[in-house]
């Protein structure tokens, strides 16, 4: 009973942190250095509609280290490298998902520079736990500081200056980033406009300052909220006031979010709003005017390694541009319901299995912005350390 006890409390913290399980490989002389990872083997199905079977394996790798200055002055970094398994050899992806540095002033908060997670993600993080899909209304890697970015200056406070417990907050600041993907539209016969390219600038960005705060109010509750403005790139905010382009034309890129959570007595459940104003990217890699996104999951840990998840999420695109049949106004971009479960051998070992009811209507935006309307399950394998 008091092995099922223990499993019951660790699972939970390996979800929320990848690196809760690492191994410690070197302790001496005030230097830390912990090593994570996983392998996972995974399949994903298509299960209606235009049906598919695809192998979606993976490796990840990371360390965390530290160093102790002197009393009241820490060093820290961290690293984490994702290697793709579902090709052939030669021709398998990889990225580098963190890299940042920084340094730690007792309670004055830390300071670090590199890839990392936007500030606001802090907010999204507590619905970004569905067991395989999840955390694709909004957040999203390298769409500003919505996820995880390049070139963020980031300080962060835990309790508040020492004065309060619970209360952490943090702000960050991100560079400008020109990353130009412009595949210049063509036009058949008929005359009509092929968009087919890679985005306008889809994952580029201007200068810009993203915010969060969180409370651990106690008894298993926690709040959070964030905020976000950045300046947009010539080249997004030209995409929008080109007829070529079904895109945002706006200056400036903005999110707030709001969040809360109860995460006890082997509960999870939690809740997220936001909005973004030219922002979200779209399926074909165009910007939103604005939308409204909400997500909502709740699970269950049993003491014998069992558990279950439920989660809603959705993300409503407001006055959106026309594109091919699709007039312009408001259209779901993201609408699903997913139902699945992890099973946990022990702290190292879980199998999983999870469904997503796709419930994006076939219509003219879904069909113009190529947005997959179809249902899909996935199950997989982990190894973790």
């Amino acid at each position: 009973m008091m092995k099922r006890n223990i499993l019951a409390v660790l699972i939970p913290a390996l979800l929320v942190a990848g690196a809760a399980n690492a191994a410690e490989i070197y302790n001496k002389n005030a230097n830390k250095l912990d090593f994570y990872g996983k392998a996972v083997g995974e399949h994903i199905w298509t299960t209606n509609g235009d049906t598919s079977s695809d192998d979606t394996t993976y490796a990840r790798i990371g360390f965390k280290g530290e160093t102790q200055i002197n009393d009241q002055l820490t060093g820290y970094g961290q690293w984490e490298y994702n290697m793709n398994a579902s090709n052939a050899e030669g021709t398998q992806g990889t990225n580098t998902r963190l890299a940042f540095a920084g340094l730690k002033f007792g309670d004055a908060g830390s300071l670090d520079y590199g890839r990392n997670y936007g500030a606001i993600y802090d907010v999204a993080a507590y619905t970004d736990m569905l067991v395989e899909w999840g955390g694709d209304t909004w957040a999203a890697t390298d769409n500003f500081m919505n996820g995880r970015t390049t070139g963020v200056l980031t300080y962060r406070n835990s309790n508040f200056f020492g004065l309060v417990d619970g209360l952490a907050f943090a702000v960050q600041y991100q560079g400008k980033n020109e990353r130009s993907n412009v595949v210049a539209p063509s036009v058949d016969d008929n005359g009509t406009i092929s968009l087919g390219r890679a985005g306008n600038g889809a994952k580029a960005n201007g200068d810009g300052v993203s915010t969060a705060a969180t409370y651990d109010i106690g008894e298993g509750f926690s709040v959070a909220a964030g905020y976000e403005t950045a300046d947009r790139t010539n080249e997004q905010v030209a995409a929008g006031t080109s007829t070529a382009w079904a895109s945002a034309g706006g200056d400036r890129a903005e999110a707030w979010s709001t969040a809360a959570k109860y995460d006890a007595n082997n509960i999870y459940a939690a809740i997220m709003y936001a909005e973004t104003l030219n922002m979200t990217r779209e399926a074909d890699n165009n910007f939103a005017n604005k939308t409204q996104n909400f997500e909502a999951v709740a699970q269950y840990q049993f003491d014998f390694g069992l558990r279950p998840s439920i989660a809603y999420v959705q993300s409503k695109g407001k006055d959106l541009k026309s594109r091919g049949d699709f007039t312009g106004g408001d259209a779901d971009l993201v609408k699903y319901v997913e139902v699945g479960t992890w099973y946990y051998f022990n702290k190292n070992m879980n199998v999983y299995a999870a469904y997503k009811f796709n419930l994006l209507d076939d219509n003219n935006y879904s069909e113009s912005a190529k947005l997959a309307t179809d249902d899909q399950a996935a199950v997989g394998i982990v190894y973790q350390f």
